[in-house]
């Protein structure tokens, strides 16, 4: 019996890669596709790649999609990263569950109605839509994820770490940023760079907000798609695949450094007890 299990959770553990990586794959090898066919293969070949740096129009949408991605994770690490301090530090204060509510709706708030919300919002007030209607949308539906990763490492936090600072003088600031932000910065981190993967993705509410001079990388690649999938848009998405996996292994090693050297410190004052 015991067997029978282990074989049928390593059958699910594969199809389950599978289903989720398998198309990835595909899109990566045909991306490397001789013909304009991506459903027939015809050779290794990196025209497409070629074609894609010499494609005005997809090279602007990238840079537009970069700079957006860039600051709308700052401002909204920042605000997250204010938002997480201010409901875990401080527990009772009047309309806590409205802010609450109001920091964390995004998160259960299809994109849809954020998007049309913000465009009535930008109509309403007579902003020109363009690139900072996109990055004020994606700092807005970021930043909730921003706030539940720290506000998730503030709930562990060591009071008595800061409480020591201020007792040596240190002002509530000082002691946040000498104290507590150390502390908490690979969550931090790890906000931000949700942030911006959230932000390079995102496309329905981008939609709502762009205007002229503000398509997006997904944008363009949406609708290049429905005149037909070409190997110029698979080795775009594969670029970005690239990105992606070269931040995640680099997230990872740094925390891992991190980790290595913190437990090289815990033996250090072991010893020296």
């Amino acid at each position: 019996m015991a067997g029978t299990w282990g074989r049928f959770n390593i059958a699910s553990l594969v199809l389950g890669f599978a289903f989720l990586y398998l198309p990835i794959v595909l899109l990566i090898i045909y991306s490397f596709n001789e013909s304009r066919l991506v459903t027939v293969w015809a050779g290794f070949s990196t025209r497409w790649y070629v074609a894609m740096l010499g494609n005005r129009g997809l090279m602007d949408a990238a840079w537009v999609t970069a700079r957006v991605a860039f600051l709308s994770a700052t401002v909204a690490t920042v605000l997250g990263t204010m938002a997480a301090v201010a409901l875990t530090r401080y527990t009772r204060f009047r309309g806590r569950l409205l802010f609450s509510g109001m920091v964390f709706a995004p998160l259960v708030m299809p994109e849809v109605i954020t998007g049309l919300s913000l465009l009535l919002l930008f109509v309403a007030i007579n902003f020109d839509r363009g690139f900072a209607t996109v990055t004020i949308a994606h700092i807005t539906f970021s930043m909730c994820f921003v706030a539940v990763v720290v506000q998730s490492r503030l709930i562990t936090f060591d009071r008595s770490l800061e409480e020591a600072a201020l007792d040596l003088g240190a002002t509530p600031v000082k002691a946040f940023f000498q104290v507590t932000l150390p502390v908490i910065l690979p969550s931090v981190v790890a906000g931000w760079m949700l942030a911006f993967t959230l932000s390079l993705d995102d496309l329905v509410i981008a939609s709502f907000t762009s205007g002229p001079g503000a398509t997006t990388l997904p944008m363009k690649i949406y609708s290049q798609v429905r005149l037909g999938v070409t190997p110029e848009i698979n080795a775009v998405c594969t670029v970005l695949i690239a990105i992606v996996t070269v931040g995640v292994i680099a997230a990872a090693l740094v925390n891992k450094r991190r980790e290595v050297l913190r437990r090289r410190e815990d033996m250090a004052l072991v010893a020296s007890a």
